[in-house]
């Protein structure tokens, strides 16, 4: 699979010190791989507020918890690129 086949998300909220840092961290991955990336703010759906709103960020690929607190970005790279 190309990295960009994959589909990163990057669940945040607005004044999250550790979201702020993540988004960096994600700004370098898409620089490294060319992956393209989302970020959601989860105080727009009650339901993604309610699953992960107490350990944010996180980082979703292709749908699936790759992540939380912050970005392990040569874990990131590698999976994207498998």
């Amino acid at each position: 699979m190309a990295v960009a086949d994959h589909e990163v998300t990057l669940l945040t909220r607005p004044g999250c010190h550790l979201c702020e840092i993540a988004r960096q961290d994600m700004e370098r991955v898409a620089a490294r791989t060319q992956v393209r990336w989302r970020e959601v703010d989860v105080t727009t759906d009650v339901e993604l507020e309610r699953e992960y709103g107490d350990r944010l960020p996180v980082i979703l690929l292709d749908g699936v918890e790759h992540g939380y607190w912050k970005v392990e970005e040569e874990r990131l790279i590698r999976d994207l690129q498998r």
